[in-house]
């Protein structure tokens, strides 16, 4: 089996290529790829079936499996969403902007491949599929290593694409995979600067602190998810619920989802009946504050944990509040800052919570869910920066470049 080293260096020397490969040769590749994917199904699901063997001996959770299974319908998603990256503008060369500066020089900045990406995540194959798309259509080299739980589903998916994309005019080495669940090719990996240009880290907490205590190499962090919805006095109550029911319910084991829901006191009479009842509908366990539980007492009492509490399940913190102040300070104090959103017919109560909550994505009546590249128009994505640097969000295929400067002149020197 190659060294971690040994492929960031295989990978390194594709890169040139990879970033001067012509859009009809990246899209012919990436439409490849799909085809093998969907062709390799049978294969795809044999592994998978193994790791999801693994995982319910290992007692991982039902939002963990969910996470992990790949069948007939994710597959055939998977390869749809390959042919839409293929069918987006190559934005390698694009030009940012452009002007004239007083000396005449032409200055343009455009948007230029990253170089040699690795990513360290857990769980979700699609992230295999998605995130090699993505690099090689911004014209960046990818070195993917997915989690202990995915490594048989991963390793398919990785060979596919690699295959599929080196009969098709993508270089050698431009796709590689860590075939290996020993945590020391991690650290290995970590300290590749110089070979490796930029670390994408995607899963829990404990993954995303080890991952940036050890690298050398700058880190990209897609952090927890902890979202919340406040539900202000001017609310809706049937848009309220039905936002949170998406929210919380449409698939809980995603970092987008909602963990924590705040119920401004003046309407939680009016939207905490029809709350419950449609929370129990689709059932999800729902931990709750003393005034809360004074409207509806079948509901589980909260704990201070619970409002740091990343459940990425089918349950749900919830607290009434007195006011909008109150629930400000309570997301400051326990968000991630992926996404948080308000419900409210107030414009004015609106514009203070977006401006107020800095979060990555930030919403007035729209459920947190929405948080992803295909939703934002932007195609799919690799991951959602959480970090306060750009790009901030989901990272779609402009995301996934860098920018320099590009200067014509007619003899300029600095005086």
């Amino acid at each position: 089996m190659e060294s971690v080293t040994e492929k960031a260096r295989e990978a390194r020397r594709a890169l040139p290529q990879v970033a001067a490969l012509p859009a009809e040769v990246k899209n012919a590749a990436l439409v490849a790829m799909a085809d093998a994917l969907e062709e390799g199904l049978p294969e795809i699901e044999e592994a998978n079936a193994k790791d999801l063997g693994a995982g319910k001996a290992k007692g991982l959770t039902s939002a963990m499996l969910d996470r992990l299974l790949l069948d007939r319908p994710r597959v055939v998603l998977m390869a749809s969403n390959l042919r839409d990256i293929a069918g987006m503008a190559d934005p390698v060369g694009e030009v940012i902007k452009s002007w004239t500066a007083p000396n005449g020089m032409k200055v343009s900045r455009v948007r230029s491949p990253i170089g040699v990406i690795a990513i360290i995540y857990e769980a979700r194959p699609n992230v295999t599929t998605e995130t090699a798309a993505l690099s090689i259509k911004a014209g960046n080299c990818i070195i993917l290593r997915g989690g202990s739980e995915a490594i048989h589903s991963n390793r398919v998916l990785a060979g596919l694409m690699a295959g599929a994309g080196a009969r098709n005019g993508m270089p050698p080495g431009a796709i590689q995979f860590v075939d290996t669940t020993d945590r020391a090719a991690v650290g290995e990996l970590l300290g590749l600067a110089g070979l490796i240009d930029l670390v994408i880290a995607r899963g829990s907490q404990r993954l995303i602190e080890a991952v940036t205590e050890k690298s050398k190499i700058p880190v990209m962090k897609h952090y927890r998810g902890l979202c919340h919805i406040y539900v202000e006095a001017a609310a809706n109550p049937g848009m309220a619920v039905r936002i949170i029911t998406n929210a919380k319910a449409n698939r809980p084991s995603t970092c987008n989802s909602v963990e924590t829901v705040l119920v401004d006191e003046a309407v939680s009479a009016k939207v905490l009946p029809p709350l419950a009842e449609s929370l129990a509908g689709a059932g999800v366990e729902v931990r709750a504050d003393e005034r809360a539980r004074r409207v509806i007492p079948a509901w589980a009492a909260a704990t201070e944990a619970d409002w740091d509490a990343e459940y990425l399940d089918l349950i749900l913190s919830l607290k009434v509040v007195a006011g909008f102040d109150e629930a400000v300070v309570h997301i400051r104090r326990h968000h991630s800052g992926l996404a948080d959103a308000i419900v409210t017919e107030d414009s004015r109560a609106a514009e203070r919570f977006l401006a107020s909550i800095d979060s990555a994505a930030t919403y007035w009546n729209a459920s947190t869910r929405l948080t992803d590249g295909l939703p934002f128009g932007i195609g799919p994505a690799s991951g959602i920066n959480t970090d306060r640097v750009y790009p901030r969000g989901p990272m779609g295929i402009e995301e996934m470049t860098g920018s320099r400067y590009v200067i014509r002149g007619s003899g300029q020197i600095r005086e």
